[in-house]
């Protein structure tokens, strides 16, 4: 039995230019060169006050958030905006701008609770195309390794497709395809790691049953060679030689050059047989070969 892995970690990039969300929204106050927060605004920087202006709660937590020492500061200048100014424009960008800092902090729920509110509160805003980014990629940041429950894979899906079907022309739609990108590989591999385990076990209908999920529902993940070459094992080791000549065949036509199919090839012609495409087949319905 040949159990070469194909598995690889794959990458998790960080939140692609989110920095820049302080510099699309509106700052009033210049806030460089000044030497501290105390003698840039006056007073105690705690002492919030009932009637602060909302520009100047704003750029205070725009200032206490550049800083990157005091995101949580920022979190509650933000707040204070809302609670003070509801309904205002300050208010409305206080709240994206809360959602980001409880990210920068990792409060991923934080974040996710604040930007699903900014998307019900100003559906026909501007910004919220980045709002419903932020909710995936929340989702995203939080996705565990293979051998754990991978709801947080799904929702990142899920939260990130919804970026591309409301707001495909924004600038974050090319930066979710990524992501998704990644967490359909993640979920595959979590397939696959379950499949190879009955493989091990010696259960090779549990094993054909996880790898047929990788081959119809994560066909354009990297892991499906190994998939296909794993089904010509199990369904040769049942003695279901058309399965298995279905498998590599299919193999064959999709990746030729893919070290899988050298693989899938041998298994095949030691059993004195040919990949050969059986049309009524799952695997040849799931890939279409003419």
């Amino acid at each position: 039995m040949i159990f070469r892995s194909s598995r690889r970690t794959a990458p998790r990039p960080g939140l692609s230019g989110i920095g820049r969300i302080c510099a699309l929204l509106p700052v009033l106050v210049v806030l460089a060169g000044c030497s501290s927060l105390t003698s840039l605004f006056g007073g105690n920087e705690d002492d919030l006050g009932p009637d602060l202006p909302a520009d100047k709660l704003y750029n205070e937590g725009v200032y206490l958030l550049n800083e990157k020492s005091s995101p949580k500061d920022a979190v509650k200048k933000f707040e204070e905006v809302d609670r003070q100014h509801p309904y205002s424009e300050w208010a409305r960008k206080s709240l994206l701008m809360t959602a980001y800092s409880y990210y920068e902090t990792q409060q991923y729920e934080d974040a996710i609770g604040a930007a699903k509110r900014y998307v019900s509160m100003h559906p026909g805003s501007p910004d919220v195309a980045y709002a419903q980014y932020l909710i995936g990629a929340s989702y995203y940041d939080q996705i565990p390794d293979v051998t754990r429950d991978q709801t947080r894979t799904e929702r990142a899906i899920a939260s990130l497709e919804e970026v591309i079907r409301k707001y495909p022309n924004s600038e974050y739609a090319a930066q979710a395809r990524k992501k998704i990108e990644v967490g359909r590989d993640h979920l595959a591999a979590k397939e696959m790691a379950v499949a190879r385990y009955y493989m091990e076990k010696k259960n090779f209908i549990g094993a054909i049953n996880r790898f047929k999920v990788v081959v119809t529902q994560y066909q354009t993940t990297r892991l499906v060679e190994e998939a296909l070459m794993r089904l010509t094992e199990c369904y040769m080791m049942l003695g279901i030689v058309a399965e298995a000549q279905t498998a590599a065949a299919v193999l064959g036509h999709n990746f030729p050059d893919s070290p899988w199919y050298k693989d899938a090839y041998k298994l095949v012609k030691g059993g004195g047989l040919e990949p050969t495409e059986n049309k009524g087949s799952w695997i040849s319905r799931a890939f279409k070969i003419s």
